[in-house]
């Protein structure tokens, strides 16, 4: 098994993730089926109290010195509306 690295940012919630989270946890306690919408919306995902996941896309860099791989985070290139970047490893 081996591991990978991954680097996403998050927009904060606003008042449509708030409208879909509350769509969302109706139906989950009501143990009904989640509509498509809003599956969609938060990218097939349970939804995140930080918020909706944002790619970073030419922000994020692929890092190697030959000892070392990780990411560059390029700090003018991020979109406005990101306010939190998360880094984590998954196997």
């Amino acid at each position: 098994m081996s591991m990978s690295t991954h680097a996403v940012g998050f927009r904060p919630p606003d008042e449509r993730w708030k409208k879909m989270k509350e769509i969302w946890d109706v139906c989950t306690e009501a143990r009904i089926t989640v509509p498509v919408a809003v599956w969609e919306f938060f990218g097939h995902e349970k939804p995140e109290d930080a918020g909706l996941e944002v790619d970073l896309g030419s922000a994020r860099k692929d890092f190697d010195d030959g000892s070392r791989v990780g990411y560059d985070i390029i700090l003018s290139k991020l979109p406005d509306s990101i306010d939190r970047i998360r880094f984590y490893n998954s196997w």
